[in-house]
């Protein structure tokens, strides 16, 4: 496995393996291990779970950075948030893509899976006519 440098910024928030970490100052780091992690903009806060899409992805976010005891209640979520979500849906694209990311998400490749519902969230946002950027922070 190629190991992995990251730069931060002072004051960025960065969540490994399950434990939440705010850099005081900026920092370089480099995972030279497997580590199930996000950081800045990628990290969604309970805050800002107010659509569909983006209850979606805070389940698979805990899915993938929750603690051990939190993970699979993310994924579980995930699952009944999707088949909703499907349900309601008119877009065949959104379908798809939702069934790629739950695919991912069970064989755990959930970093995959968040990156598919953000494609979801940007589509939901244009429809809602609000900016993913600057309210989704994912």
């Amino acid at each position: 496995m190629t190991n992995l440098v990251l730069e931060l910024r002072q004051g960025e928030f960065m969540v490994v393996n399950g434990a939440p970490i705010r850099f005081r100052t900026k920092a370089r780091i480099e995972l030279a291990g497997r580590a199930r992690f996000l950081f800045g903009k990628q990290i969604m806060g309970p805050d800002q779970v107010d659509s569909p899409a983006r209850r979606i992805y805070f389940a698979l976010q805990t899915s993938y950075i929750g603690t051990d005891e939190e993970r699979p209640g993310g994924l579980e979520r995930a699952h009944e948030l999707i088949a909703e979500f499907r349900e309601t849906t008119t877009s065949e694209l959104a379908r798809e893509i939702l069934d790629r990311a739950l695919q991912a998400a069970v064989a755990d490749d959930c970093y995959r899976a968040l990156k598919l519902v953000r494609r979801i969230i940007r589509h939901e946002d244009a429809v809602l006519g609000r900016n993913f950027e600057d309210e989704a922070q994912a």
